[in-house]
């Protein structure tokens, strides 16, 4: 007998989106103001401008740090 049962915690879209945000406030090294959070299902996707290659690295970072993200669109534009 095989146990294929998985289990997964329940996560609103709006929790995850505002853990996101709230990680991306939190980092020094952002302007949070310049990226847009969407959720569609478990696929977050992150939009708008940021001044350096670091700073799109650690909005992806926190981003996947969410819990519940299983997909990650990225559309950040790096623009100095």
């Amino acid at each position: 007998m095989t146990n294929t049962i998985t289990v997964e915690p329940y996560l609103s879209v709006l929790d995850v989106k505002s853990k996101i945000e709230a990680a991306l406030q939190r980092s020094a090294e952002i302007d949070a103001r310049r990226i847009n959070v969407a959720i569609a299902d478990s696929k977050v996707i992150l939009s708008g401008n940021v001044h350096s290659w670091f700073e799109r690295d650690e909005a992806r970072h926190a981003a996947w740090a969410a819990p519940g993200v299983k997909e990650l669109e990225d559309r950040i534009a790096v623009v100095p």
